[in-house]
């Protein structure tokens, strides 16, 4: 592994830490296979793509649909994607 590919292995790495970070803190205690999911991500467009998610969903079903879009996923407009929006909530459903 090249130093390049070292240092991006390294960023991913810390991304996938961060937005486990952030989803605990919106939504409490993350299951395994969410965790299995984030870990497996090795994109860090999509990596990062996700944590802006994960801090503007206004509810966990919001991110948890942006998680299984996948990579081909790039925008997050609208009322959707508002963290303030009355009609969200905080508590986690299912993945």
């Amino acid at each position: 592994m090249g130093v390049e590919a070292h240092e991006l292995e390294l960023f991913a790495k810390q991304d996938r830490e961060d937005l486990l970070a952030v989803l605990e803190m919106r939504f409490g205690e993350l299951g395994d296979d969410v965790k299995a999911r984030i870990a497996s991500i090795d994109q860090l467009d999509e990596l990062q793509r996700l944590i802006l998610a994960a801090c503007n969903a206004p509810a966990w079903s919001v991110f948890a649909e942006e998680l299984q879009a996948g990579g081909g996923a790039f925008k997050l407009t609208g009322e959707r994607f508002n963290p303030l929006s009355p009609a969200g909530s905080n508590q986690k459903g299912d993945f």
